[in-house]
């Protein structure tokens, strides 16, 4: 059964999350896939959303890969699709055309203290609206890698479950505090649509 929950009340809260949308054996799927990107020399470092689109370590350290809408992978899209568009009709109301980019898959290990800095998700010319974060590591793998949230004048912890997926518009302040144990996989999901006006 899958559940939508939000710890807001007021019509448009800065985020919300949805638990159940993934069973055990398609966490681990994306999981392994995630875990991957920490030990392939085909994939990079991720990079940040300025201008340059450069590595700049001091505000982004982990690993990326990217999961296409492909045959195997359709489900993944097809199951965030609809997680996105109850969590829209129910609480934003955005107008969306659907994923304009494939899927971040990314990895923060403790060896470099994993981690990324306040930002916002805009980035390539594509215009973001709402962003999806899929948590893959079990809490107890970890510690720190935080996902915070500046919801007010002080950040709010988003609570570490495995499989709970949190939504956010794209404009919304947020970070991934240093792992300082173990290593946290996450999968992050952009939804595009035309500009706010």
């Amino acid at each position: 059964m899958q559940h939508l929950l939000t710890p807001y009340t007021h019509n448009i809260p800065p985020y919300v999350w949805w638990e159940g949308a993934f069973n055990d054996k398609e966490l681990d799927w994306l999981q392994e896939k995630a875990k991957s990107a920490g030990q392939s020399a085909t994939v990079g470092d991720g990079t940040i959303g300025d201008n340059s689109g450069g590595v700049n370590r001091s505000v982004r350290r982990s690993q990326v890969s990217w999961l296409k809408n492909t045959q195997d992978a359709t489900w993944v899209f097809e199951r965030l699709a609809d997680v996105v568009s109850k969590v829209n009709a129910t609480h934003y109301h955005f107008d969306l055309t659907g994923f304009g980019e494939p899927l971040q898959l990314t990895h923060y290990d403790q060896s470099e203290h994993g981690m990324y800095g306040w930002h916002q998700d805009y980035g390539g010319g594509i215009s973001r609206k709402l962003s999806m974060t899929l948590q893959l590591t079990d809490p107890s793998e970890y510690e720190g890698g935080n996902l915070q949230m500046m919801t007010s004048a002080d950040a709010e912890t988003v609570r570490k479950q495995r499989g709970l997926i949190v939504v956010f518009p794209s404009y919304v302040l947020h970070q991934v505090t240093p792992v300082t144990q173990g290593s946290r996989q996450s999968l992050v999901a952009w939804v595009s649509g035309p500009a706010f006006r």
